[in-house]
């Protein structure tokens, strides 16, 4: 059994099917349907299921992922150890992020990131739901809750605050707020509330809120909604800089915690690379959001 059969294993695995699986390869369906035939015949053992809903591994395939992933972390290891790991990095790099982070954090700091290493591609995955880091959708995440089950690192980046929020018009031509009982009758901005995928982003449950007249999946939409007057909704500090005409709305009265965390896959922290990726990642997440909510 060669590496590369392996390689081929876990991308169908991973995407559950053969075209999936081929655009990761960059090979054609044809070729990936091949290739997992011949190793099925090598190994006497059919290694998956075909079912209208893709591929899914048989008893036999998924006592091979296991194998099959530590031959691909033992291969990362040794590329990174024939490379040499002094200087700067090189490869690609895909982190998993919510869209706040993604849209208002990731772009600055890997950017700078990648000033400092300019043979890194770096890719940001910005997702309404949880990454799967299982089925590498990225090497890894961040998230606004640690995970619970599976086999995967957690660090705690840092706490960062939200705050109700408008526009300067919207304030200026809608009832006074002065006390939490004034945001009866207002309009009121958030996410839908059956596609909140973490629980911890129901800030307007937390203030009590039961209706949410404009709703979408994504901060972006949501802060553009605000930015052009149509109501108030609660927003992230660090995003506040980037938001102009927006001010915050009851800040003393009326404030969120919550913390970002990086999430890796437990094996992953024997490869250097990522490791050395990882702390660059982690410093500049802690020193942006303490920038940006320097200024609100």
């Amino acid at each position: 059994m060669q590496w590369d059969d392996m390689r081929v294993f876990l991308a169908v695995a991973r995407a559950e099917s053969l075209s999936g699986a081929g655009k990761v390869l960059r090979v054609d369906p044809a070729t990936v349907g091949r290739r997992i035939a011949r190793l099925e015949q090598e190994l006497g053992a059919p290694l998956f299921a075909k079912s209208p809903q893709g591929y899914a591994p048989t008893d036999a395939g998924m006592r091979l992922i296991a194998h099959a992933e530590r031959a691909e972390q033992a291969m990362g290891a040794a590329r990174e150890e024939l490379a040499g790991q002094e200087g700067r990095l090189s490869g690609q790099i895909r982190i998993g992020a919510p869209d706040g982070c993604a849209n208002f954090l990731l772009p600055q700091v890997c950017a700078a990131i990648a000033r400092d290493n300019p043979d890194l591609d770096i890719h940001i995955v910005a997702l309404p739901r949880v990454i799967n880091l299982s089925k590498r959708e990225a090497d890894m995440a961040i998230a606004v809750s640690p995970p619970q089950a599976g086999r995967l690192s957690v660090q705690k980046i840092t706490d960062y605050h939200l705050h109700l929020a408008a526009s300067r018009g919207y304030l200026r031509d809608n009832p006074p707020i002065e006390t939490p009982a004034d945001l009866r009758g207002h309009r009121v901005i958030g996410y839908i509330p059956d596609m909140i995928f973490d629980k911890e982003l129901d800030y307007l449950s937390d203030l009590g809120v039961e209706r949410v007249p404009l709703a979408s999946n994504s901060v972006s939409v949501q802060v553009n909604w605000l930015r052009h007057g149509a109501g108030l909704g609660v927003v992230h500090d660090f995003a506040l800089p980037m938001s102009h005409p927006l001010r915050k709305v009851l800040a003393a009265e009326i404030g969120l915690t919550r913390s970002f965390y990086l999430i890796r896959h437990a094996d992953d922290r024997r490869l250097e690379r990522l490791n050395r990726f990882a702390s660059a990642l982690v410093s500049g997440l802690r020193a942006e959001v303490g920038r940006l909510e320097s200024l609100t």
